[in-house]
């Protein structure tokens, strides 16, 4: 079965910048999709961004910033956060849908991702 945890997560001052990975074990990512997400004290979970099986990266509530890649040696997909900002801050989640060879993917709903890693925190504060 597979298994998703994220790791990365800290306290940085704004304007700084966090790379947060999401390691996978009992399965191999390559045909999934993977999908960041996160969840700010007191509001709903919002897509961040997606990644699908063959490397093609979306975009969701931010725009520039992030940057989402594959490293299909080590099983991990990782999130590089850049320019960060005090909205930033949230419990980050990693998940992953069975999408195989599907060319894009999204993180408007969380309803293609089947499993989802434990998060890990991102606190932004000066």
């Amino acid at each position: 079965q597979l298994q998703l945890v994220e790791s990365g997560g800290g306290l940085v001052q704004p304007g700084g910048s966090l790379r947060l990975s999401c390691a996978a074990s009992g399965s191999r990512l390559d045909n999934y999709t993977i999908g960041w997400f996160r969840q700010a004290p007191g509001k709903e979970r919002e897509g961040v961004s997606c990644i699908t099986s063959t490397g093609n990266v979306f975009v969701g509530a931010v725009k520039g910033r992030f940057t989402l890649s594959r490293d299909r040696t080590k099983n991990t997909v990782t999130l590089q956060m850049s320019n960060l900002k005090v909205d930033d801050t949230a419990v980050y989640f990693c998940a992953a849908g069975w999408r195989p060879s599907l060319p894009i993917c999204s993180v408007r709903s969380r309803k293609d991702y089947n499993y989802w890693g434990q998060g890990t925190q991102v606190t932004v504060s000066s």
